[in-house]
């Protein structure tokens, strides 16, 4: 008598996308959910946790308890869109954990009152493929590689006929 197969269960997405690494938390789990169509996957980047549709970086999901104030969802755009985004997201504000003036990444507070419904609309445009969310990272440049010093070649022994 055949025995049936259970069904397999479906695991949350959070845990499909980083199924086979070292289990995290991660935080703003339901942005992942937003863009599960898209197939997102994650990395890890600045302590933070990096998300990926294809090859492009989109958004850093931040919850940490130093520099509080840059917790929430960055964005990964260039400092061209800022005032466009800033038209959609008013309280949208450079990150300050670099502690530099103005940066490409730019952040959505979880602090906001509202910041749910602002992360639905970020995901909601990027889905819709908005140029102004996401940068395709520059290839990294690794060790540098010299080239392995050239060395003579032992000479090869030739093979007599009796061989």
């Amino acid at each position: 008598m055949a025995t049936r197969r259970q069904p397999k269960q479906r695991l949350p997405i959070a845990e499909r996308i980083t199924a086979g690494r070292r289990a995290a938390v991660i935080p703003h789990e339901f942005v992942l959910e937003a863009l599960a169509s898209m197939h997102p996957w994650t990395r890890p980047m600045f302590g933070c946790t990096a998300v990926y549709i294809e090859e492009k970086i989109v958004l850093v999901l931040r919850d940490r308890p130093t520099s509080p104030r840059d917790n929430g969802i960055w964005l990964a755009t260039s400092r061209e869109h800022h005032d466009s985004l800033r038209r959609e997201f008013p309280r949208m504000r450079s990150i300050e954990v670099f502690e530099t003036d103005v940066t490409s990444w730019q952040v959505l507070p979880s602090q906001d009152e509202d910041f749910e419904d602002l992360a639905l609309q970020a995901c909601k445009m990027i889905r819709a493929g908005d140029p102004r969310i996401g940068k395709t990272p520059k290839p990294k440049s690794g060790r540098s590689k010299k080239p392995l010093p050239k060395t003579k070649a032992a000479p090869r022994r030739r093979r007599s006929p009796a061989d």
